[in-house]
């Protein structure tokens, strides 16, 4: 199932976000699977609540980091269509 404007991204119930302090970075795990995401992942991820849909992500990406909405979205598509293929991430489809 395709990501859209309106789908509205969350981690999986099986996924837990946690801050390595050994390592000092950000650690996503996951059944079978670990990442340690970079900070531009990071922005994305700590976004996906479940509540904001794909589109408001990005407008507030955009705005904080002063960068095109059409580059931003091609971005955030491309990080959630990963992390939903390995299962971290799922996604209500939108209703249109």
């Amino acid at each position: 199932m395709p990501v859209a404007g309106g789908s509205r991204p969350r981690l999986a119930n099986a996924t837990k976000l946690r801050w390595d302090a050994v390592r000092a970075k950000w650690v996503l795990q996951a059944p079978e699977c670990v990442f340690f995401p970079d900070d531009v992942a990071m922005s994305v991820i700590s976004l996906c609540d479940g509540h904001r849909t794909v589109l408001s992500i990005v407008d507030e990406l955009a705005n904080q980091f002063d960068a095109p909405q059409a580059l931003i979205h091609q971005d955030a598509i491309s990080l959630l269509e990963t992390l939903i293929a390995e299962g971290v991430i799922v996604h209500e489809p939108s209703p249109d």
